[in-house]
Order: structure tokens, then sequence, then C-alpha cells
């Protein structure tokens, strides 16, 4: 079986960059001849020290209907390659594309250009979803502008292929966003009980994602921590994080206010079930998540104490 390589996207997607970013890697830098199979030729070429030493041969099929498994079979025999990269056009429907009987499709990706996806998702829809629904992965690029809508494009993808891996990326590389659909928690309820991972979860998205969790109330297993110098009425329930290994460790928390806080001592363990506000605190040198205790009950310290994001 000569295993293929399928990039998929429309024109100008990002599908040329991608497919020079992987023959640049050393894993990529394997033995025998690589065949690329380019199907429409859009602004960025590749590069000739690139393709030399990659060992990459192009051939271009610029009409669809050479896109046959009789001139495919022709160009593999010419060139006798180890494996084959199609970079297909995204203007031709995928379902029609017919590859010699022992061709074996070991990978499907979708490049999509997160700035013009609504455009395309409206106007050619049931073209981009013959792309994405045999897709085990999607990238969305360039969408520096565009993350407010991230969860509307993931669900747009989902719902034409569930089991696809979906990644979007801006200048810096991969976005490190967590979609709401990830959260291990429904936002839809009024209380949020929030277990060792749905705690390290919450904390880290309440601060970057605040306004889907104002007025909301949380419940959760903490430890009680009282800084010097905090003022009357507050207290810290957090849980201690490790990220990688035991010597990084950080307290993670929210400022709670809470009658009773007088009264709990250092360390101790607490059931806490608080609203979350967004209010001045001085260490957020600006507005930040609150909490405000609705109540605060002594408990048995959890099985796990540490919190692990590793």
């Amino acid at each position: 079986m000569k295993p293929v390589y399928v990039i998929n996207g429309f024109l100008e997607s990002g599908k040329t960059e991608f497919i020079s970013f992987t023959l640049a890697q050393p894993y990529f830098q394997i033995k025998g001849r690589t065949l690329l199979l380019l199907c429409e030729e859009g602004e960025v070429e590749y590069e000739k020290s690139l393709l030399l030493n990659s060992r990459t041969i192009v051939e271009v099929i610029d009409k669809e209907e050479d896109f046959n498994p009789t001139r495919l079979t022709e160009l593999e025999k010419k060139h006798r390659p180890e494996r084959i990269i199609i970079e297909y056009n995204g203007m031709w429907n995928f379902k029609n594309m017919k590859l010699p009987w022992y061709w074996k499709i070991e990978q499907q990706i979708t490049i999509i250009d997160g700035s013009t996806f609504p455009m395309y998702y409206t106007n050619m829809r049931s073209l981009l979803a013959e792309m994405i629904r045999k897709s085990e992965m999607i990238i969305f690029n360039r969408c520096d502008n565009v993350k407010g809508d991230l969860n509307n494009y993931k669900r747009n993808i989902k719902a034409v292929n569930q089991g696809a891996d979906v990644i979007f990326e801006d200048a810096n590389g991969e976005i490190d966003e967590i979609l709401e659909e990830d959260l291990p928690y429904d936002l839809t309820r009024e209380e949020l009980e929030l277990d060792n991972n749905g705690y390290g979860i919450w904390y880290l998205d309440c601060m970057d994602h605040l306004e889907r969790y104002l007025g909301k109330r949380v419940r959760f297993t903490a430890m009680v921590l009282k800084p010097d110098n905090f003022p009357k009425g507050y207290f810290v329930p957090g849980r201690m994080a490790m990220t990688c290994c035991a010597e990084d460790m950080a307290f993670l928390g929210y400022a709670c206010e809470f009658p009773g806080a007088e009264a709990l001592k250092q360390r101790d363990w607490v059931e806490v079930t608080a609203t979350v506000n967004k209010e001045y605190w001085e260490d957020y040198q600006g507005e930040g998540p609150i909490l405000h205790a609705v109540r605060v009950v002594k408990t048995k310290a959890p099985k796990e104490e540490v919190i692990s994001f590793a």
C-alpha cells in the first residue's frame, strides 16, 4: 500500500505554508522520495532548496478531470515515491476524488483561514463539509481578530465531523484557548460543582473569561489561606497545583468575602459555596474575580490534595 497524506483547503488558506513547514521538520527527513501533487497554485511557492533537501518532487494537476486513478498511477510509476502528499484544490468536490486502489490515505488535514471562514461557510458550505467530513484534524489559522467566534467555529465543524481535532492558531502559533464545550462542567447550570480537574480549569478560565461566570455560584473543596495584612472578612480558598514537578508548585485561589473568615485557621479544609463577582482588587491592579461566600463549612482534606496539570 502506498501511504497518502491529503491536505485540503480553499485557495490561500495556508496549505502550502503547512506542507512546507512539515517537509522542513526533522521527523520528515526519511528515506525515499516524496511526490507532492499540487492541484492549485496560490501566491506562495515552494522553495527549491526545501524540495531538494526533502527529496520532494512536485507534479501539477490543474484540471479536475486529470485527477484520476490512471493519471495518478502514471505519476507514481514515473517517480517511484515512498509517500505521496496531495495539496487538493478546494473548489473540487472532495467526494469525487478517486485514488488508485492501492493508495491508502494515512492522514487527512483541512486548513482553514479563520478570517474568511464565515464567508466560505455561508456560500460554499457543501464543498467545505466534504473537505472536513473525513479529516482527522482541522487547523484554523489567522485567528488573531476572530477569537470571540472560535466557539461557533468549533461547533460548526463538530456538527459535520464529531471526531475531528480542531486547532486554532494566530500569529504566535497555537491558541491556548479553553472553549465552552471543552469545559468539564455545564455553564447553563446556576451552580457549578468543581472536582479536582474542574477547579483547575475553572481557575484558569475565570481569569481569561470572567464574563462566563459572573453571578454564578461555584462549589468546591479548598484549603484556607490567610495572607498577612489581608482585609478583615476575607480569605483565599484555593488548591495547591503542580504543572510538571514538585518544585513547580503554586497556590491557586481567588479572594473570598466571608463574614466568618476570622474563625478560619490557616490550612483548614473547607467546602465553599460562593458567587463569582467582578470587583476592584489591589493585587489585580484593577478589576478581577472576587468570590462572595454563601456557605463555608469545614470538611476533610481530599484524597488528592494537590491538583496536577502535568
